[in-house]
């Protein structure tokens, strides 16, 4: 399987050139803060693109999945959207969730500790793909002032499911890849300067 990694694409989705794939994941910031005509526009990208399945979350920016879900819910046609929820793609169970730690008063945060804990225990063992918005801590976290700003609950959750892939953003300058004890790492954030799509392959 061939699976394309994007997020925090921030309405820009339309400047990327996005390989072929059997599997385009997008780990959220769809738009600049919530506008539901860039999630439209979105949509329609998704369906111009040749890639048989499409799994999507939200992120900070995306305002609008969370104060008015059924609206913005009802945009995406062309994707599988998870909101702490899987799906079954290829035989490999994908499972994804927006929340981040508290920051700015954006959309889809929530305190660390018992709060963030508690999501991250929703994640079902047996996850093949985990997608997330915010990094675990210490792994493609790293801030351009050098803070850590990953979250350890997350990371705790990672170590115990040991997803084959956990696809994040959120943390831009961090973009790129690591391989850690048999899991691959991927910050997908698109528009740090690189821009470019991470492409990931495997025998599923």
């Amino acid at each position: 399987m061939r699976i394309v990694c994007v997020s925090d694409t921030h309405g820009g989705h339309r400047d990327l050139t996005v390989p072929d794939g059997d599997l385009l994941v997008h780990a959220g910031d769809i738009t600049r803060r919530g506008e539901l005509d860039t999630v439209a526009d979105f949509d329609r990208w998704l369906g111009e693109l040749p890639h048989p399945h499409k799994v999507v979350i939200c992120g900070n920016h995306d305002f609008a999945f969370q104060e008015q879900p059924r609206a913005a819910r009802a945009l995406l046609t062309h994707a599988h959207y998870l909101e702490d929820t899987a799906v079954t793609v290829g035989g490999l169970t994908v499972y994804g969730s927006p929340w981040q730690p508290w920051f700015g008063g954006w959309a889809f945060n929530l305190e660390r500790g018992p709060a963030l804990a508690a999501v991250w225990a929703k994640i079902p063992d047996g996850t093949d793909i985990l997608i997330t918005h915010g990094p675990p801590a210490g792994i493609l976290d790293r801030t351009i002032r050098g803070e850590l700003v990953g979250c350890r609950d997350l990371f705790d959750r990672v170590m115990e499911v040991r997803p084959r892939l956990h696809v994040f953003g959120h943390i831009h300058e961090a973009a790129g890849r690591s391989d850690i004890d048999g899991t691959t790492f991927v910050n997908a954030s698109c528009f740090d300067g690189r821009g470019r799509p991470v492409v990931v392959e495997w025998d599923a």
